[in-house]
Protein backbone atom coordinates (compact mmCIF):
# COMPACT_ATOMS: atom_id res chain seq x y z
CA UNK A 1 0.00 0.00 0.00
CA UNK A 2 1.29 3.45 -0.91
CA UNK A 3 1.29 5.84 2.04
CA UNK A 4 2.50 8.87 0.06
CA UNK A 5 0.28 10.42 -2.56
CA UNK A 6 -0.84 13.84 -3.65
CA UNK A 7 -4.26 15.36 -3.34
CA UNK A 8 -5.03 17.64 -6.29
CA UNK A 9 -7.59 20.38 -6.44
CA UNK A 10 -8.13 23.61 -8.29
CA UNK A 11 -9.28 27.11 -7.47
CA UNK A 12 -11.68 29.05 -9.64
CA UNK A 13 -12.10 32.75 -10.28
CA UNK A 14 -8.60 33.79 -11.35
CA UNK A 15 -7.50 34.82 -14.83
CA UNK A 16 -5.03 31.90 -14.85
CA UNK A 17 -5.51 28.25 -13.92
CA UNK A 18 -4.56 27.42 -10.34
CA UNK A 19 -3.82 23.88 -9.21
CA UNK A 20 -3.31 22.97 -5.58
CA UNK A 21 -1.13 20.04 -4.58
CA UNK A 22 -1.61 18.85 -1.02
CA UNK A 23 -0.57 16.04 1.27
CA UNK A 24 -2.62 14.71 4.12
CA UNK A 25 -0.83 17.35 6.29
CA UNK A 26 -1.49 20.47 4.20
CA UNK A 27 -0.84 22.40 1.02
CA UNK A 28 2.49 21.56 -0.58
CA UNK A 29 2.32 23.61 -3.79
CA UNK A 30 0.21 26.15 -5.61
CA UNK A 31 0.86 26.11 -9.33
CA UNK A 32 -0.40 28.39 -12.07
CA UNK A 33 -1.19 25.58 -14.47
CA UNK A 34 -4.17 23.39 -15.24
CA UNK A 35 -4.93 20.35 -13.14
CA UNK A 36 -4.81 18.27 -16.33
CA UNK A 37 -1.19 19.36 -16.91
CA UNK A 38 -0.28 18.44 -13.33
CA UNK A 39 -1.98 15.05 -13.67
CA UNK A 40 0.08 14.31 -16.78
CA UNK A 41 3.27 15.18 -14.88
CA UNK A 42 2.34 12.87 -12.01
CA UNK A 43 1.47 10.05 -14.38
CA UNK A 44 4.84 10.42 -16.16
CA UNK A 45 6.60 10.17 -12.79
CA UNK A 46 4.34 7.33 -11.60
CA UNK A 47 3.28 9.34 -8.54
CA UNK A 48 -0.10 8.37 -7.07
CA UNK A 49 -2.72 11.06 -6.64
CA UNK A 50 -6.36 11.64 -5.92
CA UNK A 51 -8.60 14.57 -6.79
CA UNK A 52 -10.65 16.42 -4.19
CA UNK A 53 -12.45 19.50 -5.50
CA UNK A 54 -13.78 20.21 -2.00
CA UNK A 55 -10.33 20.62 -0.47
CA UNK A 56 -10.39 23.52 2.04
CA UNK A 57 -7.49 25.20 0.22
CA UNK A 58 -9.49 25.20 -3.03
CA UNK A 59 -12.45 26.77 -1.24
CA UNK A 60 -10.32 29.43 0.47
CA UNK A 61 -8.41 30.31 -2.71
CA UNK A 62 -11.63 30.57 -4.72
CA UNK A 63 -13.02 32.87 -2.02
CA UNK A 64 -9.83 34.96 -2.26
CA UNK A 65 -10.10 35.24 -6.04
CA UNK A 66 -13.70 36.39 -5.66
CA UNK A 67 -12.74 39.06 -3.13
CA UNK A 68 -14.35 37.32 -0.15
CA UNK A 69 -11.23 36.24 1.74
CA UNK A 70 -8.14 38.16 2.83
CA UNK A 71 -6.43 35.59 5.07
CA UNK A 72 -5.88 31.86 4.85
CA UNK A 73 -6.41 29.28 7.58
CA UNK A 74 -5.42 26.10 5.74
CA UNK A 75 -2.28 24.30 6.92
CA UNK A 76 0.76 24.12 4.69
CA UNK A 77 3.15 21.19 4.36
CA UNK A 78 6.30 22.80 3.00
CA UNK A 79 10.00 22.31 3.45
CA UNK A 80 12.82 24.77 3.13
CA UNK A 81 16.01 25.95 4.72
CA UNK A 82 15.89 27.69 8.08
CA UNK A 83 16.36 31.01 6.25
CA UNK A 84 13.58 30.30 3.74
CA UNK A 85 11.18 29.36 6.53
CA UNK A 86 12.02 32.63 8.35
CA UNK A 87 11.31 34.62 5.19
CA UNK A 88 8.10 32.73 4.42
CA UNK A 89 6.84 33.28 7.97
CA UNK A 90 7.60 37.01 7.68
CA UNK A 91 5.73 37.21 4.36
CA UNK A 92 2.57 35.99 6.09
CA UNK A 93 2.59 39.21 8.14
CA UNK A 94 2.16 41.45 5.07
CA UNK A 95 -1.51 42.48 5.14
CA UNK A 96 -3.85 42.03 2.18
CA UNK A 97 -3.60 44.96 -0.23
CA UNK A 98 -0.28 46.14 1.18
CA UNK A 99 3.32 45.52 0.22
CA UNK A 100 6.76 45.32 1.76
CA UNK A 101 10.19 45.49 0.20
CA UNK A 102 12.78 42.74 0.12
CA UNK A 103 14.82 44.95 2.47
CA UNK A 104 11.83 45.29 4.86
CA UNK A 105 11.63 41.51 5.09
CA UNK A 106 15.40 41.22 5.61
CA UNK A 107 15.15 43.70 8.49
CA UNK A 108 12.11 41.93 9.92
CA UNK A 109 14.01 38.64 10.19
CA UNK A 110 17.12 40.29 11.62
CA UNK A 111 19.27 39.87 8.51
CA UNK A 112 19.52 43.46 7.17
CA UNK A 113 22.05 42.72 4.43
CA UNK A 114 20.28 39.68 3.02
CA UNK A 115 17.66 41.35 0.82
CA UNK A 116 18.91 39.50 -2.28
CA UNK A 117 18.62 36.19 -0.43
CA UNK A 118 15.11 37.25 0.60
CA UNK A 119 14.31 37.61 -3.10
CA UNK A 120 15.62 34.10 -3.75
CA UNK A 121 13.53 32.73 -0.88
CA UNK A 122 10.46 34.46 -2.32
CA UNK A 123 11.20 32.80 -5.66
CA UNK A 124 11.42 29.40 -3.97
CA UNK A 125 8.08 29.81 -2.14
CA UNK A 126 6.05 26.71 -3.02
CA UNK A 127 2.70 28.14 -1.93
CA UNK A 128 2.33 31.62 -3.41
CA UNK A 129 -0.81 33.51 -2.41
CA UNK A 130 -1.17 31.61 0.88
CA UNK A 131 2.35 32.84 1.64
CA UNK A 132 2.00 36.17 -0.19
CA UNK A 133 5.35 36.63 -1.94
CA UNK A 134 3.48 38.66 -4.61
CA UNK A 135 3.28 41.48 -2.03
CA UNK A 136 7.05 41.98 -2.01
CA UNK A 137 8.48 44.81 -4.13
CA UNK A 138 11.89 46.37 -4.57
CA UNK A 139 12.93 49.20 -2.24
CA UNK A 140 12.13 51.76 -4.93
CA UNK A 141 8.64 50.34 -5.51
CA UNK A 142 9.31 48.32 -8.68
CA UNK A 143 7.59 44.96 -8.98
CA UNK A 144 10.69 42.79 -8.83
CA UNK A 145 10.18 39.20 -9.90
CA UNK A 146 7.64 36.44 -9.43
CA UNK A 147 8.45 32.78 -9.98
CA UNK A 148 5.25 32.19 -11.95
CA UNK A 149 5.59 35.25 -14.16
CA UNK A 150 5.25 38.96 -13.59
CA UNK A 151 1.81 39.04 -15.23
CA UNK A 152 0.45 36.85 -12.42
CA UNK A 153 2.04 39.08 -9.78
CA UNK A 154 0.38 42.11 -11.39
CA UNK A 155 -2.97 40.28 -11.51
CA UNK A 156 -2.72 39.36 -7.81
CA UNK A 157 -1.79 42.91 -6.79
CA UNK A 158 -4.66 44.25 -8.92
CA UNK A 159 -7.04 41.80 -7.25
CA UNK A 160 -6.01 43.16 -3.87
CA UNK A 161 -6.46 46.74 -5.07
CA UNK A 162 -2.80 47.64 -4.73
CA UNK A 163 -2.23 48.54 -8.39
CA UNK A 164 -5.83 49.48 -9.14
Amino acid sequence: MVDHYYILSKADGFAYPVTIVSSSKGVRQILFLSMETMIQELIKKNIPYTIDLTLPAAIELTQYFRGRRHNFTVPVDIQGTKFQLQVWNALRDIPYGQTASYKDIALRIGRPNSFRAVGQACGANPVPIIIPCHRVLTSDGRLGGFSSGIEKKIALLNLEGYLA
